[in-house]
């Protein structure tokens, strides 16, 4: 009896997080994500915690919105909560999850969106901010270049990524490497 109520309740929010993930717009065109893009999850297990309004998705976990991935050993997904809403499951009245809040990611992570990847120990995503702030030897690539400091972030809607030291002034610089591009026929 309680393992049924546990599948209805991980049910309940798999269903409610799809339907507000996909309810959610965006208005300004010049995003490259859209809000109502739906966010595509898999991993080899995944656990849900209703009073915590937090998913655990574990083991090779990999979220795909658009046109960037996110890899990593841990998601973790943050809910809002929806004021005012409540449901009854069993005998026990709970407070419905809102939109998504944020992501957070661990061990491994890797960004790729386009001809850039970033990788990093942990990272983690915004929705309101559409930023994803990569920390723990965070290293920013495109192409043969690479750039690393203390912090990556990148800004989803705006086709960018930036690096920055973590205690500027201090002696901490970005670091980076930058190859000559070469046209076609071998010259610089």
């Amino acid at each position: 009896m309680i393992g049924k109520k546990i599948y209805l309740l991980v049910l309940f929010y798999l269903l409610m997080a799809n339907h507000f993930l996909y309810a959610q717009d965006s208005s300004d065109k010049k995003n490259i994500i859209k809000k109502n893009e739906p966010i595509e999850i898999t991993s080899d297990r995944m656990e849900a915690f209703n009073e915590k309004k937090m998913v655990v998705f574990s083991g090779n976990a990999s979220a795909k919105q658009g046109d960037i991935v996110l890899n990593s050993d841990q998601l973790f997904l943050y809910y809002k909560n929806k004021p005012g809403k409540k449901d009854k499951i069993g005998t026990k009245e709970i407070e419905t999850s809102g939109e998504l809040d944020k992501i957070e990611a661990k061990g491994n992570v890797v960004v790729t969106q386009k001809e850039r990847r970033a990788t990093s120990e942990e990272a983690s995503y915004n929705r309101e901010s559409d930023q994803i702030v990569m920390t723990g030897n965070p290293i920013l690539r495109e192409g043969k270049n690479t750039i690393t400091g203390c912090k990556v972030i990148v800004y989803t809607n705006e086709d960018r990524g930036s690096v920055v030291p973590c205690t500027p002034g201090k002696g901490e610089r970005v670091k980076a490497i930058i190859y000559p591009q070469q046209n076609k026929e071998g010259k610089k």
